[in-house]
């Protein structure tokens, strides 16, 4: 096989690597996302509760990078988190310019509620894979994740 062929090889199936990666993560997205639709938050909400929740007060200005959105969107996601009275901010003692977003009472007896049942929302998703398929899988795309990163 000349270098011509084995690169237009490599290109097609990089790019049929990159077609299905896509449909599996959109299919994905979108199951997860209609279990999440169930709680009555929108999908977004509940990355930067579930932040908030499993991690801790979180500074405001960090939560963008952390649950992969828009940094202009926070300031209106916490927003809407705080009229629900899910979250509160809380002024840094330290430094004015930081203020976190804290979790309220009201916003960890939902989390406790529905975590679970989304854990195993989650768990049923990806029950298409086995134990050792789905360790293979996390270090390859970490791997892939991790190479386009230093493009």
């Amino acid at each position: 096989m000349n270098n011509q062929n084995k690169n237009q090889q490599e290109e097609e199936l990089s790019l049929k690597l990159f077609i299905v990666l896509t449909r599996a993560l959109e299919s994905i997205k979108r199951r997860v996302e209609e279990d999440i639709k169930c709680l009555g938050l929108n999908p977004t909400e509940f990355a930067v509760l579930e932040l908030i929740y499993n991690k801790g007060d979180q500074p405001i200005q960090k939560i963008g990078q952390k649950v992969l959105i828009a940094s202009s969107s926070i300031t209106y996601v916490v927003d809407k988190l705080e009229k629900k009275n899910l979250l509160k901010r809380r002024p840094c003692p330290k430094d004015r310019r930081i203020t976190y977003a804290t979790i309220t009472t009201a916003g960890t007896e939902l989390m406790n509620d529905v975590f679970p049942k989304h854990k195993s929302a989650i768990q049923e998703i990806c029950a298409g894979l086995e134990n050792n398929e789905k360790k293979l899988m996390i270090q390859q795309l970490k791997k892939l994740g991790y190479y386009a990163q230093g493009l």
